[in-house]
């Protein structure tokens, strides 16, 4: 019987795509890769992950710099971030009162504006450290983080969406 490999979640075309073993791959190759280059450990990358996972060959170049992107993060080396195409929330925290209520701040927000968006809350550990955020709740908004330690005015929220998207403020 294999292994399950666990499944990592990449933003890749403006979209999640779930990689299997994604995290195991860069663990093997971050141990024996020294002085590569980024073509080398995307090509190496790529051949681990292509093992366990379907990649259509129109997607193998978006697939190579989302597996690079996320080594990199994964040690510690500077990343340029994935455009974000659309808007992208996160909430982030282990699922107590405060992160809840911030979470359904934030629906109510977009119902409001009548805005639709990719609103997530994330609890994992492993997932909310990558943010290097110290606090919870903390909130994300296209990658970028907005608010830590804290469930802030909705008034504030809003004014985050509607800058976000680049809409007019309300009066």
């Amino acid at each position: 019987m294999m292994p399950i490999k666990e499944i990592k979640q990449v933003m890749i075309n403006g979209r999640l795509i779930g990689i299997s073993g994604l995290e195991e791959a860069i663990n093997e190759i971050g141990r024996i890769s020294g002085e590569w280059g980024d073509v080398e450990i995307t090509k190496k990358l790529f051949e681990i992950i292509s093992r366990n996972n379907y990649v259509p060959s129109n997607m193998q170049e978006a697939y190579g710099k989302a597996v690079l992107r996320e080594f990199k993060k994964a040690q510690g080396l500077p990343v340029v971030p994935e455009p974000v195409a659309g808007l992208k929330i996160a909430v982030l925290g282990m699922g107590c009162a405060r992160c809840s209520q911030l979470e359904s701040d934030v629906r109510d927000i977009l119902s409001e504006l009548k805005i639709a968006a990719d609103l997530q809350h994330i609890t994992d550990s492993q997932e909310i450290a990558r943010y290097r955020v110290m606090g919870s709740p903390a909130l994300v908004i296209n990658n970028k983080v907005v608010s830590v330690g804290e469930v802030p005015p909705k008034s504030k929220i809003r004014q985050w969406i509607i800058e976000s998207c680049n809409l007019p403020e309300e009066n």
